[in-house]
């Protein structure tokens, strides 16, 4: 008995703690004519960065979906595999609003009169709500299941789509709906992510959905990325879960690390030029898809460096430092790459100065930074054995582009004057 009082207790706080995080909102809808219950999720960085805009998820079955799909929201934003999303829950099982509001005329598989209206509640108030009141990024999810997934799909059919990405949990596909994406895929001109779960347990409609599949794995437009989880060891609940994080997974891969799969698969064969061109690309994608500026993670650096330090023999070793340099000044791994660049062409008095730059960058109490100061001690003996002449001092701009002390060259300036007055 105590043990069950301690979990209801336990059960207790932690529903008051997690709904102090979403705002319910009682929204007036001209458009049903009536008060629907919002759910919002905001998170927690949201008043500390004034200036970041996030994404939005429309989250349909709230009662059923939503803690399910911000608990997993909320986890991959903390380990880094998503961007942050501000999540609106639409309640729908009140009084069995789902069936009037996603239903479909059985002979053309289209949106009835009353599902027509609740099209326009989202397309038209929620949208524009959220827009005008909360700092959204271009990028937009929804999320249905079952009925309400075969739902999300006529946003899709848009003349320009209100979402970006799309995830039907064992959705109940309408007839028509396989001929509709058939003909609308072929024309998206944006990013768009189309996510399906569904199995054995989904007896009603698994054939249909495996003719969607099979439809969708032939269309023909790079804008448009698929997956699909066949799950026929799954049940319709358990999957719920399964495909809300195998969903957040895919669709926001590009805003992930760089995994060993993608490594192997997109990076691995580049040359040092490709490679870097690869990872600021990648960073300048996820600004756009997310709205999320994040510089190069230092993880990333590091999955290149291998391509950049083993082929074309390091010639692109103080591109790379220079462009470490420039988002991370503070670091001394910069410094580290254009030290060994120079080292590898046996410049060692300029590799000596770059060493020295980044040893100086790393604090004290750093367990590191002995380590570091060897590549000093190599150079050193380096210098010594090649009996390195003296060459004249350069230096180098902002830019990091070479050019001579400009005290010489004034000096230089005077000498040339001094000589034609003579």
């Amino acid at each position: 008995m105590k043990n069950i009082f301690s979990f209801i207790v336990l059960l207790f706080f932690s529903t008051v703690i997690f709904s102090q995080k979403s705002e319910v909102k009682q929204f007036q809808s001209e458009e049903l004519g009536t008060t629907r219950i919002l759910k919002i999720h905001i998170p927690k960085s949201y008043k500390k960065d004034g200036d970041r805009v996030y994404t939005l998820t429309i989250v349909l079955d709230s009662e059923y979906l939503f803690d399910v799909y911000v608990a997993n929201a909320k986890l991959f934003a903390n380990k880094d595999k998503a961007p942050g999303q501000i999540i609106v829950g639409i309640a729908q099982n009140q009084d069995k609003e789902r069936y009037t509001d996603c239903e479909f005329d059985k002979i053309s598989s289209m949106p009835t009169k009353k599902s027509t209206q609740f099209y326009r509640f989202i397309r038209n108030e929620v949208l524009n709500y959220m827009e005008d009141n909360y700092r959204i990024s271009p990028f937009k999810t929804i999320v249905g299941n079952t009925l309400t997934a075969n739902f999300i799909n006529y946003f899709l059919l848009e003349r320009e789509p209100a979402f970006h990405a799309y995830v039907n949990l064992n959705p109940s596909y309408a007839l028509d709906m396989r001929a509709m994406l058939h003909d609308k895929i072929p024309t998206l001109e944006n990013n768009t992510y189309y996510y399906i779960i569904s199995g054995d347990y989904n007896k009603k409609s698994k054939k249909l959905v495996d003719e969607v599949d099979n439809l969708l794995i032939a269309s023909q437009n790079e804008m448009f990325d698929y997956h699909y989880d066949e799950m026929n060891n799954s049940t319709k609940v358990a999957s719920i879960g399964q495909g809300i994080a195998s969903s957040l997974a895919f669709i926001f891969d590009q805003y992930s690390a760089i995994s060993k799969q993608e490594y192997k698969d997109k990076i691995a064969n580049l040359s040092p030029p490709e490679a870097i061109e690869y990872l600021e690309k990648k960073y300048v994608e996820i600004e756009y898809l997310f709205g999320t500026n994040i510089k190069i993670r230092e993880r990333d650096i590091y999955a290149i460096e291998g391509i950049i330090i083993d082929k074309e023999d390091g010639d692109y070793l103080e591109d790379f430092g220079k462009m470490i340099n420039r988002l991370y000044p503070e670091s001394p791994i910069g410094d580290y790459y254009i030290g060994k660049y120079y080292e590898i062409g046996k410049d060692y008095k300029r590799a000596l100065k770059y060493y020295k730059n980044g040893f100086v960058k790393i604090d004290d109490a750093d367990p590191n930074k002995d380590g570091y100061y060897q590549n000093v001690e190599r150079v050193l003996e380096l210098r010594k054995k090649s009996n390195e002449p003296e060459p004249e001092e350069e230096y180098e701009d902002e830019d990091g582009d070479k050019k001579n002390n400009p005290e010489d060259e004034e000096n230089n300036k005077e000498k040339g004057e001094d000589n034609k007055e003579e």
